[in-house]
């Protein structure tokens, strides 16, 4: 399992840039974990752009799991009610 941990933010200004290289990430293996405990905004760029990774993958049959979602992801995803959508298991990483 290969795993990467994004840092920053995630939002309308890096997700176009992030957008090339976690589709590479997607690529490189068949199953896969994205760390987010170091995501420090999100917007719904950034939620657009996770939703399409976890859709990419199910297309390609791979795993993709969402791990240490940091407390501004997870009050994200609880706003917008995807937190069970993802099917990942939601581990709060501690700051």
């Amino acid at each position: 399992m290969k795993t990467l941990a994004l840092e920053g933010e995630l939002t309308i200004y890096t997700a176009a840039e992030q957008k090339t290289s976690l589709l590479a990430f997607l690529n490189s293996d068949n199953e896969l974990e994205l760390n987010l405990a170091n995501v420090s905004e999100l917007d719904t760029a950034g939620l657009q752009l996770l939703i399409l990774l976890k859709r990419e993958a199910a297309q390609s049959g791979k795993l993709l799991h969402f791990v240490m979602h940091s407390k501004v992801v997870l009050d994200i995803l609880e706003l917008t009610r995807l937190t069970s959508a993802f099917g990942d298991q939601v581990v709060l990483a501690q700051n």
